[in-house]
């Protein structure tokens, strides 16, 4: 079934919406939700979360392209399912160790920022992935989107520990200075 179909069924409130965006999408969303959270049973939860939040949202909005914009909203539910958990356990896990590393590239976004710098930051962000080899670009968002950890990474592209943490390292520092040339700098 279509992504435009799909969203027709919310828009008909037709139960058959969440149905066909399970069969469409699911496996994508708990990996989502499971490389963030590293718990099967929170990852299903915040699938189940993903499609209510769909039932909710879905409408007003009419998303174009509805595997990212239900991924987003998966990936922001297991960020902040993440965050629940941590402040009850006080631990820290991968979402939080890739976060301080990007501590020194990207600026916080607590200086009041409005809807048009924040948008101005997205697509200075895009621009630099798009301009990075394709390697460094996997290899950037596995860490800093999916969370992966680095032994993660390197089981999965076939590298030393150390090569993707020298390759992530030289990223941030593109990055950093891409951002300062850009007008964002911390």
């Amino acid at each position: 079934m279509t992504d435009e179909r799909i969203v027709e069924l919310y828009w008909e409130r037709s139960e058959e919406a969440i149905e066909e965006t399970d069969k469409a999408y699911g496996r994508y969303f708990h990996y989502i939700a499971y490389g963030i959270l590293r718990d099967d049973g929170d990852s299903e939860e915040t699938v189940n979360d993903t499609y209510l939040k769909a039932w909710n949202t879905i409408p007003p909005e009419r998303p174009k392209h509805l595997k990212a914009f239900l991924g987003r909203i998966t990936r922001q539910l297991s960020i902040n399912r993440l965050e629940q958990n941590t402040a009850q356990k006080r631990g820290n896990g991968q979402y939080l160790l890739a976060l301080d590393e990007l501590d020194e590239c990207i600026p916080d976004g607590d200086g009041g920022s409005d809807i048009g710098e924040l948008t101005a930051l997205r697509e200075s962000l895009n621009k630099f992935l798009r301009s990075l080899p394709p390697e460094a670009r996997r290899v950037f968002i596995r860490r800093y989107w999916h969370m992966h950890t680095v032994s993660e990474i390197a089981d999965q592209f076939s590298m030393s520990e150390s090569k993707v943490k020298s390759l992530l390292m030289r990223t941030r520092e593109k990055l950093k200075k891409h951002l300062d040339k850009e007008g964002f700098g911390i």
